[in-house]
């Protein structure tokens, strides 16, 4: 159930158990979703704004998950595209656990490699691994370098 905020916009009703995701890079939302494998046809309960008002952001995206807690390595994906973002775990109505998020040193599993001749791409068993730098993410197999749109090469 919603309740009106006295200005006259709608507010987000609390969630009793899951997961809020604040302070998300404005415009990121729907890549976290897509992160955290939400589609249109799976049964969370989510609520999502975007491009909200933020005094340290300027602008921010929240995500509101009922029944589902992160586990770090989704965490780890979000930090990709949202360095900023904090984590706030629901039980029963309360905030039991706030953190932020931060970026892993090296990623294994997490970054699909953009060169299809990496031997990550090939039928080979052998797991993506990148070391984060700050000109990107650095594939430790082929020497590729990510620098722009990381959330597209997220798994």
């Amino acid at each position: 159930m919603s309740r009106k905020d006295p200005s006259g916009g709608l507010l987000v009703s609390p969630i009793r158990n899951g997961t809020v995701i604040d302070h998300i890079t404005a415009g990121e939302a729907l890549n976290v979703l897509r992160i955290l494998g939400i589609t249109g046809s799976t049964r969370e309960c989510l609520s999502i704004a975007t491009n909200v008002e933020s005094k340290r952001l300027g602008k921010k995206d929240i995500v509101k998950i009922e029944n589902r807690e992160l586990c770090k390595e989704e965490v780890d994906r979000i930090a990709l595209i949202a360095p900023q973002a904090k984590i706030n775990i629901i039980r029963d109505y309360q905030v039991v656990e706030k953190k932020g998020v931060k970026i892993p040193k090296v990623l294994k599993g997490v970054v699909r490699c953009p060169n299809p001749g990496c031997i990550t791409n090939t039928s080979e068993p052998v797991e993506s691994t990148f070391e984060v730098l700050e000109k990107g993410l650095h594939c430790l197999y082929c020497d590729w370098l990510i620098k722009d749109d990381i959330a597209n090469y997220i798994i």
